[in-house]
């Protein structure tokens, strides 16, 4: 995990390395919790290509999070275009954006008056 002002990165390998990559925007909430949610889905819908390893990297961008997915391929050939259209569906799962949405949502204190 790489954590910078206002991103923080998640990848098995440093330095990351964004061999194909889709990008998103969500609500804004945990930097960590949300990179970690995605990179368990993208692992799940890609372990089956091999070499592939998933790469996260979530930043604040105004109000919401820009979320940047994707990873690094070690294969001398892949094919670009499958991977790619797998993570954009990932990413753009509705019941995944809303499972996400939920998990990393920052709650507010309570008030105990």
């Amino acid at each position: 995990m790489q954590r910078e002002e206002g991103a923080l990165t998640i990848a098995r390998q440093l330095p990351p390395r964004f061999d194909v990559e889709v990008t998103t925007r969500m609500p804004k909430g945990r930097k960590g919790r949300l990179a970690h949610l995605i990179r368990q889905d993208l692992w799940r819908a890609m372990q089956r290509q091999r070499g592939f390893s998933p790469v996260v990297r979530v930043e604040e961008d105004g109000s919401h999070l820009l979320v940047r997915a994707g990873g690094r391929i070690l294969a001398r050939t892949f094919p670009v275009d499958y991977v790619q259209n797998v993570i954009k569906g990932v990413l753009e799962h509705p019941e995944n954006r809303a499972r996400w949405a939920a998990n990393a949502r920052i709650e507010k204190e309570k008030d105990h008056a």
